[in-house]
C-alpha cells in the first residue's frame, strides 16, 4: 500500500528482456538504497514491483507480462525516469490517498497550461475509467496523488503545484505522452457491492 506522495525520481540505469517480462535496474536520485532489502515493494510510476537485488547504488525488480501490457512500463528504456515511493510501514503518515500500486490502464496527456502558480495537466482517459473518477476525488497519475479538478466524457484534469512539478516526472510530460492510471479503489468496490444488490 501506497500514499502516491513520491519520495524521489530514479533512472533505468538497465532493461534486460527476459521471455515475456521485463528486468529494470533502477538508480534513485536521492533514495537510500542502503534501506531497501530484497523482497520490499516499490512503486514505480504507479507499478507496484518487488525489489530482487540490491548494490551499492541501483537496485533491480521484474515487471511481468500483465504489468507491460496495462502500463507504461514495457515502453520504458535507459534514462527513462521513474517516480518512486516506498511502501507504507505501520504508523506512517496518510498524506494522498490509498493507493494500491495496481494499475487499472493508461491515458494520453492531451493538454498542459502553465498558470504559473500550478499546471494544469488534461488527461484523455478510457471511459471504462472515467466511470470512476469524480470531481474533487483522487487519482493517481504515474504514483502520484492529485485530486481531480474537472472530468468530462473524454478526459480528467488535475492541478499540480511548483512542489509536484520539479519533484516528479509529471513536470516534463509533453502532449501525447503516456500515463500509469490507478482509480480510487474504494470506487470500484462500492460498484461491485451495489451491482450485487440491483441484480
Amino acid at each position: 500500500m501506497f500514499t502516491g506522495l513520491v519520495e524521489d525520481v530514479g533512472t533505468i540505469a538497465r532493461a534486460d528482456r527476459r521471455s515475456d517480462a521485463l528486468v529494470l535496474t533502477v538508480r534513485p536520485a536521492h533514495l537510500p538504497v542502503t534501506e531497501l532489502a530484497i523482497g520490499d515493494s516499490v512503486n514505480h510510476d504507479g507499478c507496484c514491483l518487488t525489489v530482487t537485488e540490491v548494490t551499492r547504488a541501483t537496485y533491480t525488480v521484474l515487471a511481468g507480462a500483465e504489468t507491460l501490457a496495462r502500463t507504461t512500463l514495457g515502453g520504458v528504456r535507459v534514462g527513462t525516469r521513474l517516480n518512486l515511493e516506498r511502501a507504507l510501514r505501520l504508523g506512517d503518515r496518510l498524506g494522498g490517498h490509498w493507493v494500491t500500486g495496481h494499475i487499472d490502464g493508461t491515458g494520453e496527456l492531451a493538454a498542459r497550461r502553465d498558470n504559473g502558480a500550478n499546471l494544469v495537466l488534461v488527461v484523455r482517459t478510457p471511459p471504462a475509467l472515467l466511470r470512476y473518477v469524480v470531481e474533487k476525488g483522487s487519482i493517481a497519475i504515474s504514483g502520484v496523488s492529485l485530486t481531480v479538478n474537472a472530468v468530462d466524457a473524454e478526459t480528467l484534469s488535475v492541478a499540480i503545484i511548483p512542489h509536484t512539478k520539479d519533484e516528479t516526472s509529471l513536470g516534463g510530460l509533453t502532449i501525447g505522452d503516456r500515463v500509469n492510471l490507478e482509480v480510487d479503489v474504494l470506487a470500484k468496490h462500492v460498484e461491485k457491492l451495489l451491482a450485487g444488490r440491483l441484480v
